[in-house]
């Protein structure tokens, strides 16, 4: 089934294809300037830090809903060997197995396609079993560090978790931006927190997933106009799941991603953070959010930390 018109409008809108170049592979990250990153800094008041991602765990968030993103699989290699013989000082390695994007992470440009095109218009065949992403993985966001931005949609609302039907709108952003006191800017990282986690921190893992709150395909527009360099949020689909629309799967992603060229998180842990900010009474911090630099990977784990 092809994407509908009305989809197709909604690209043509927010379509940032070309606007750093032809050649260019970082997208939205672009507008993370060392002037934004200066000015982040300043709102740096107390030193408070509150770490934004969930533990790394066999059990994690993955329950098989999609294949082959499996949890950590972790396995020790060496325990207390003594490599240069007895006596001598032991060591204990270990490894890992799991999806690059199992636990809290950000979507690599090329994590999704559509219309057989990804961000800047390079064919999707471009991305190969053993070449990986040949342009626009994971390793060319290389460092993201700017304003990071809480928009409580959730505590906005005076509740503690948006209900799993409700589509994140372009007015509930307002909203929440109006209720922390706080304008969103060129360079910023939105974060938009529904609550969600909180099924995923009490233990029911499937309920966390589905249904979930979540993006409306409306939210794309309401990025692009304020020039955001990136969106996580607290959920395992990120935007609303089942979709708005009916048989229309994960077009924000294809939005975000292909159209834009903006990374977009999930699995973020934004509870201690909204506390923090309730407390505080501002809701703009610094935010670093370093991928790790996996060569042509379609998404990395992140372990995300706002400093008040």
């Amino acid at each position: 089934m092809s994407l509908p018109a009305a989809f197709h409008e909604i690209a043509k809108r927010v379509n940032n294809w070309g606007r750093w170049g032809e050649d260019d592979e970082r997208g939205t990250l672009n507008l993370i300037t060392d002037d934004a990153v200066r000015e982040a800094a300043r709102d740096v008041r107390t030193g408070l830090r509150v770490p934004l991602a969930l533990e790394l765990r066999q059990d994690g968030v993955q329950t098989g809903l999609i294949p082959g993103r499996v949890n950590p699989l972790h396995a020790m290699v060496q325990i207390n060997q003594e490599l240069f013989g007895p006596g001598t000082v032991a060591t204990s390695d270990d490894v890992v197995t799991l999806g690059l994007q199992a636990g809290t992470h950000w979507d690599a440009l090329t994590h999704v396609s559509h219309s057989g095109r990804l961000y800047n218009g390079r064919p999707a065949s471009s991305i190969t079993p053993h070449g990986r992403s040949e342009f626009s993985g994971i390793d060319k966001a290389r460092h993201i560090v700017s304003r990071g931005v809480l928009l409580d949609v959730a505590r906005a609302k005076g509740v503690e978790r948006l209900p799993g039907d409700h589509a994140v709108t372009p007015e509930d952003l307002d909203e929440a931006a109006e209720f922390g006191g706080v304008s969103v800017r060129a360079g910023d990282i939105v974060l938009v927190r529904t609550g969600q986690v909180q099924v995923y921190l009490a233990g029911d893992r499937q309920a966390y997933g589905y249904p979930s709150p979540g993006l409306s395909v409306r939210t794309p527009e309401w990025f692009h106009a304020r020039d955001v360099a990136a969106v996580a949020n607290d959920t395992l689909t990120f935007e609303i799941f089942p979709p708005e629309i009916e048989d229309l799967w994960l077009p924000v992603h294809a939005l975000h991603l292909v159209e834009m060229g903006m990374l977009q998180g999930q699995n973020w842990n934004l509870e201690e953070l909204s506390t923090a900010c309730a407390q505080e009474r501002r809701y703009a911090f610094l935010l670093s959010a370093m991928p790790e630099p996996f060569v042509g990977a379609t998404g990395t784990p992140v372990a995300p930390v706002a400093v008040l």
